[in-house]
């Protein structure tokens, strides 16, 4: 606790400083909560998310085994198959906090990127499943980066919550409380002066 002057003006400053401390606090609390909140909803989705990922994957290698004993290797198939970057990253803010939105300009339309020579419904399986998987790692990646940014976001609201209610506080209690106590030390200081005074022109008269 910082000293300040015992003064009438000080201590309306400290109480005003003491209620911007209090609601900061619990606008520090609410946010904490909403992102709470926010964050349990992703857990959720993205524990659903990763076991669809690791059922899918494993229809897909399972997929990619068959077409590979049926068409001898698919090395040359996957180089004629273009790269796709398509992927597009746009924000929505939650509490102040930004999160993450991924989408791709266009998704699998059902249409194989492949000649049909040297290739078998086999391998088309294949391609479609990992279509799959691409999707659901990109929802999945979303998901986990929004989990860790409202983590991050939690930990510095809750720690800065911490030190309005633990610290600031409290300070501003005491200094509120000490600067109160010298004020009314001076009233009673002045009331004796004061008294002093009168009996003595009392006793003049």
């Amino acid at each position: 606790m910082s000293n300040v002057t015992p003064t009438k003006s000080n201590l309306m400053a400290q109480k005003r400083s003491r209620a911007l401390a209090e609601n900061g606090f619990e606008l520090m609390d609410k946010k904490r909560n909403i992102l709470i909140r926010e964050l349990m909803a992703l857990m959720d989705q993205a524990a659903d998310l990763q076991k669809r990922v690791d059922s899918t994957f494993a229809r897909a290698y399972t997929a990619l085994r068959l077409a590979n004993i049926s068409t001898g290797g698919v090395e040359g198939v996957a180089q004629s198959v273009h790269v796709d970057d398509s992927l597009n990253v746009r924000f929505r803010s939650v509490m102040g906090v930004e999160l993450p939105l991924v989408t791709a300009k266009s998704g699998f339309d059902g249409r194989i990127p492949y000649g049909l020579a040297g290739t078998d419904s086999k391998l088309d399986s294949a391609f479609v499943e990992f279509q799959r998987v691409k999707a659901l790692l990109r929802d999945l990646a979303e998901t986990e980066n929004a989990i860790f940014r409202l983590a991050y976001s939690i930990k510095k609201t809750q720690k800065r919550a911490n030190a309005l209610k633990n610290i600031v506080i409290p300070g501003l209690d005491a200094s509120i409380a000490k600067i109160t106590e010298e004020l009314e030390e001076k009233d009673r200081e002045e009331f004796v002066r004061q008294k002093v005074i009168k009996a003595a022109q009392k006793k003049a008269g």
